[in-house]
């Protein structure tokens, strides 16, 4: 028995076993249908993490295995997730531009250090962590993140550049001012995309909508040949105006480019630089300048840029083509039936877009096994991104599969489940898969399909490799835009208001948080990791503002004989000899200074009392400074001709007064079992006349 306990323990998968008939069958169906929603929505939420789609394929191959088989919960679905390609995208930017080799590389690493991360909080049953986040705290950066997503894909929609700043809300504000460039053959496929997957899922819920939309627009797509590029060199550009634009923006790549190495070149040498010896101190400030100079030159540059792009998109180019065969595009003069806009220049060749987007070309077979490269120099720098990363990530999986228990009755095991969510992310990163979590919607499906093991996501797993192995080319039509509208459409299911209007009913300060860790993600964007730490901030303050103000009430005789709040149903005290006030919380270091603020307030409020009775069946526990403050007040009770007198004391409490021996202090008589035990002595010690 011990032998098997801990072979389950090593290897949680061993539960599965036996598989009967009825469970393999039940896992297939839910592993093929999982697959069907898998594989677009992988490769839209790698889009989103500004990696090619095929990471998103990668992605959902050996993490999805690796966390079913180490994971808590037979249903959770583990792979792309929205949230966390957006968080990964926003934390990487500033230092590579996306779909770049580095930006690849820093996806990679940064897996590896979410998979680091969670597997040692699981190790170390640390997964309370996630308490830091108050349920207001979530919802409210939730909905804002899930805002961020949808409207950062704003751009695929319309078909016209995105300029990335370190200001989202004026990033999305110059997008929407390209509305008058917008491509309407793009639209019209992320509108069609919107209506057959909210038609299915409200008509024919059991039939996937989002593969019936892939299928439907990429055959539509290749139909009418939604795509048309053409590349010509820079000379072929014959507006001189134009040329020189196209000239300066490549010359603008190439100098951000420039800067970025020699950034990182110089945060390698401040890195190898020993702290702290005096002869190194003039050279590590000049490093430090030099770094703050290149860091600026990037940002004036990237801005510059931005605003050339837009330009040079909002020009339409008519093609001319020479006798030789070759063509010449110039600026159009007068409506043309063919709109040619500049897509990009890469090595002197500029591509002309007179079409939308499409997925393209798509590698074919497995990811091969591959160290992570680890860029030591920005380690520190997107520890903060991770941190984030592992807490949200896991904050998500297990809301999902507590949701999940609910209807089959599974124990959920947290440090487990962040074991598993560690290993996936570790071992996808040594096969090229960026940031994995537990999805809500795939895991939702599952459930539904009557999964009953882990099996189920091996399944969808080996469908994804089939995938790969067999079928991108034929995914090659699909618009970019229908991916869009998939993660649109899957994130705006997470923006809820009812929880923030419930919890200003119940709770104003923390339904408050709510609503500013929404407003400062929104502000914060695309750094969207610090409006999770403001909240965890906000959430800590909140919880000490209340230790340090617990709840103290004057207790005054209702009319039917038992005792309530003075102030809110405006009662007589019980007797003009003794006051009485129950203390709502522990005493110690935290709130000390309010509980003698109470006792003197009390005091004040009734100058000829002769005794002041805590009732403390709310105390719980106390500390050093708690017993102190005890002493300090009773001594300057008895030098008023007041008593301080305790009842109710728990268990605990009662022996820690007995070793500090305020017993003796206050007096034996002046503590009591109960409240009405003290009531009836102070009546009888006391009697009005």
């Amino acid at each position: 028995m011990i032998k098997n306990n801990m072979l389950t323990t090593l290897f949680p998968f061993l539960h599965w076993f036996p598989l009967k008939r009825d469970k393999m069958r039940a896992d297939l169906i839910a592993g093929i249908t999982v697959a069907l929603i898998l594989v677009p929505q992988s490769m839209a939420y790698a889009q989103l993490a500004g990696l090619p789609v095929v990471y998103g394929l990668y992605a959902s191959l050996l993490p999805v295995v690796v966390a079913s088989m180490w994971g808590s919960s037979n249903q959770l679905h583990t792979g792309p997730v929205a949230m966390l390609a957006l968080i990964s995208a926003v934390t990487i930017v500033p230092f590579a531009t996306p779909g770049t080799d580095k930006f690849i590389e820093l996806s990679i690493m940064l897996a590896l250090m979410v998979g680091v991360l969670r597997l040692a909080l699981g190790l170390l049953r640390l997964g309370a962590l996630v308490n830091l986040l108050s349920s207001p705290v979530v919802v409210g950066f939730t909905n804002a993140a899930a805002l961020i997503i949808g409207l950062s894909l704003l751009p695929e929609v319309l078909n016209v550049p995105f300029p990335r700043s370190d200001v989202f809300m004026a990033d999305l504000w110059r997008v929407v001012a390209q509305v008058g460039q917008l491509h309407w053959t793009t639209l019209g496929f992320a509108f069609a995309t919107a209506v057959i997957m909210i038609g299915l899922r409200r008509y024919l819920p059991r039939i996937p909508g989002i593969l019936v939309a892939v299928v439907i627009t990429t055959l539509a797509s290749w139909a009418i040949g939604f795509e048309s590029n053409q590349s010509v060199p820079l000379a072929a550009v014959a507006t001189p105006t134009a040329r020189a634009e196209i000239a300066a923006y490549a010359d603008t790549d190439k100098q951000i480019k420039l800067f970025t190495t020699k950034l990182s070149d110089v945060n390698q040498r401040l890195r190898g630089l020993n702290q702290g010896e005096q002869e190194l101190m003039e050279v590590e400030a000049g490093l430090h300048a030099e770094a703050e100079l290149a860091r600026r030159k990037i940002a004036l540059l990237k801005a510059s840029n931005n605003q050339r792009r837009i330009e040079l998109h909002a020009l339409k180019f008519m093609r001319v083509e020479q006798a030789n065969g070759d063509f010449l595009y110039q600026i159009a003069t007068q409506a043309s039936d063919e709109n040619w806009h500049f897509g990009k220049i890469t090595d002197g060749q500029v591509t002309f877009t007179g079409g939308g987007r499409v997925v393209g070309s798509i590698p074919v077979g497995l990811p091969t096994f591959a160290v992570p490269k680890v860029h030591t120099d920005l380690l520190m720098a997107l520890l903060p991104g991770a941190l984030v990363m592992a807490l949200i990530g896991f904050l998500e999986a297990t809301s999902i599969s507590k949701a999940i228990s609910a209807m089959t009755r599974e124990r959920i095991n947290p440090s487990r489940e962040l074991v598993g969510q560690g290993l996936a992310n570790i071992v996808g990163s040594f096969f090229h898969s960026f940031v994995v979590s537990g999805s809500f919607s795939r895991s939702a499906v599952a459930a539904r399909m009557g999964a009953r093991t882990g099996l189920f996501a091996v399944v969808s797993a080996l469908i994804v490799m089939l995938v790969l192995l067999f079928f991108t080319p034929y995914l090659y039509h699909l618009p970019l835009a229908v991916l869009a509208v998939i993660v649109m459409l899957s994130v705006f299911d997470l923006i809820k208001i009812r929880p923030l209007l419930m919890a200003w009913k119940v709770d104003r300060l923390g339904a408050l948080s709510g609503v500013i860790t929404f407003a400062a993600t929104l502000a914060m964007a695309p750094a969207i990791a610090n409006g999770v730490l403001l909240g965890v901030v906000l959430t800590i303050l909140l919880l000490l503002v209340r230790q340090m103000r617990p709840r103290a009430v004057m207790l005054g005789q209702l009319p039917d004989g038992s005792l309530g709040d003075m102030k809110t149903n405006e009662l007589s005290p019980i007797s003009k000899h003794f006051a009485i006030v129950r203390y709502d919380g522990s005493l110690d270091f935290l709130n000390a200074a309010h509980f003698e603020e109470v006792m003197l307030q009390v005091h004040a409020a009734f100058p000829d009392a002769k005794t002041i009775l805590v009732v403390a069946n709310g105390i719980n526990t106390i500390d050093a400074s708690g017993e102190e403050k005890i002493r300090e007040i009773a001594v300057y009770m008895r030098d008023a001709n007041v008593n301080l007198a305790f009842s109710s004391l728990k268990q605990p409490v009662r022996e820690k007064f007995d070793f500090a021996g305020l017993p003796s202090l206050l007096g034996e008589e002046n503590l009591f079992m109960t409240r009405d035990a003290a009531i009836q002595a102070l009546q009888l010690r006391f009697p009005d006349v």
